[in-house]
């Protein structure tokens, strides 16, 4: 299990500077949060996470500090080093009396059967799952079954990630619950990008989840697993056995090198940080966007759209000046090529930075991205892509001793900037997928001083030292095999499916 034990001194210093060198938990907890609420009625307060660290101690803390309710909703969730301590917050909030919901799409789950039902059975925790076609109660023949029978529906899935608590204090973004959202991965992790918000758009979040929680996609684990004959798996816990899965999530978390008592100091000194922050914070007007489960009403084609499409649309629509966009895949659909040739064609600088063959995490996304590279450039647009080892790789691990070999770096995060005024931070890609078939969220922030913060990190990601122009042929710094894995790849009709 990856695990990574130069994370402490990293957690702790980033502890100490957001709290700016003295931590003072009592100053700062959820009341200080709700008179932040009460201050700015009516609008949103927004925090922007860039680094794994800050992400990581912002989700431990509010799953500490929860008093009533947490409601969490994700694409991925492994059963690496984050996903199980994220697993054993969840159930330590439960056992003190926090109502705890989770829904998690079937497609990537990574979970034990008897862990993920003894979960399930404690009072305070509910779990559903969404769309179960593919992993979860599934025998692989029933799985084989739903492809032929099925297709658009087995690829139709939940892409939402959001971190929701006592319906006042949200994140959302592009990280997923897994080790190399987190700077957790030794080998191979991800450049991301997560929006903490309080007020009105986590009001707005919690609807959302709540109609994904009432849709019938959305099914409890229990059933899932009762069963009969070839249809289902056959899993039972029994109570001996969920207190069991309990105690040894509990010492997992204890033990030093899983979850050292210095990163736990770090997130109980973390409420003072919220102090400062909310200094920070921009106020004002955030809207919320998202799909309704299902995405749209198309049952057998794959296209259809949605309405977080249609929002990200309207503000390409809307751009007079210029448009940067963050995205780790681009594979632009007929209708988004329309959209971007209109947007130069009224003078609009468009710029945009997805990953290289030499840092992609999706080799078939990457085909999709390099069957249409010459007719995006040839369109006017600008585009980058990142490299495997930027120069500011280390500035934003924040390592306090790094490897002797670095990780290979990628972009995951979801993030767009139009005309210097207008910010979007979210899970949607600028691809087929993200516009047709998963169901997606963000935040669009009307803040300029936010937008224009968030702009220059975009752009700071976009220059020579960390990323390389499209139009200079960097596939050339990949070796041959790779070049000729995603030729084969290109001569696939995926495109609807990228």
């Amino acid at each position: 299990m990856p695990r990574r034990n130069s994370l402490l001194a990293r957690l702790c210093l980033l502890a100490l500077l957001l709290c700016g060198g003295v931590c003072r938990p009592a100053i700062a907890s959820m009341a200080f949060i709700d008179s932040q609420i009460a201050a700015h009625p009516g609008e949103t307060g927004i925090y922007v996470l860039d680094t794994g660290e800050q992400a990581l101690l912002a989700r431990a803390w509010l799953a500490d500090h929860a008093r009533h309710a947490i409601e969490v909703q994700y694409f991925i969730w492994s059963s690496d080093n984050i996903g199980i301590l994220a697993s054993e917050a969840l159930l330590r909030a439960a056992e003190r009396g926090v109502k705890v919901r989770v829904i998690v799409d079937d497609l990537m789950i990574d979970a034990p059967d008897k862990s993920l039902l003894a979960l399930a059975r404690h009072p305070g925790v509910e779990i559903r799952i969404y769309n179960p076609k593919h992993q979860v109660g599934t025998p692989l023949h029933r799985r084989a079954l739903n492809v032929l029978t099925d297709f658009r529906g087995v690829n139709q899935r939940m892409h939402d990630k959001t971190f929701i608590v006592d319906g006042k204090v949200a994140i959302t973004g592009g990280r997923n619950m897994a080790d190399e959202y987190f700077d957790y991965d030794s080998e191979y992790t991800f450049r991301d990008r997560d929006a903490l918000v309080v007020g009105d758009a986590a009001q707005a979040m919690r609807a959302n989840f709540d109609a994904f929680w009432a849709s019938k996609l959305s099914v409890p684990v229990e059933s899932l697993y009762d069963g009969w004959g070839l249809m289902k798996k056959n899993v039972k816990v029994d109570d001996a056995e969920a207190q069991q899965v309990y105690r040894e999530l509990h010492a997992y978390a204890r033990k030093p090198e899983n979850f050292a008592p210095d990163v736990r100091a770090a997130i109980d000194d973390a409420p003072a940080a919220f102090e400062r922050l909310a200094r920070e914070m921009a106020w004002g007007r955030v809207e919320f966007i998202h799909d309704a489960p299902g995405k749209n009403g198309k049952r057998w084609s794959l296209g259809g759209g949605g309405k977080s499409s249609a929002a990200l649309a309207k503000l390409v629509a809307g751009a007079r000046e210029s448009i940067v966009i963050q995205s780790p895949y681009l594979v632009m659909s007929d209708n988004a090529k329309a959209l971007f040739r209109k947007a130069v064609a009224r003078g609009v600088k468009v710029r945009i930075l997805t990953n290289s063959l030499a840092s992609t995490d999706n080799m078939q996304a990457f085909s999709g991205y390099r069957s249409q590279r010459k007719q995006l450039l040839k369109m006017g647009l600008d585009i980058r892509e990142y490299k495997p080892d930027p120069a500011n790789r280390a500035m934003l691990m924040s390592r306090a001793n790094p490897p002797a070999t670095p990780p290979v770096f990628a972009l995951h995060a979801k993030s767009m900037v139009v005309d210097g005024r207008i910010a979007y931070i979210g899970t949607f890609n600028f691809d087929p997928r993200s516009e047709n078939l998963n169901t997606e969220v963000g935040v669009i922030v009307h803040h300029a001083g936010l937008a224009q913060q968030l702009q220059a990190t975009m752009e700071a990601d976009m220059r020579p030292e960390n990323s390389w122009s499209a139009a200079d042929s960097p596939d050339r710094y990949v070796p041959m095999t790779k070049r000729g894995q995603v030729r084969l790849w290109q001569l696939l009709p995926l495109k609807p499916l990228l």
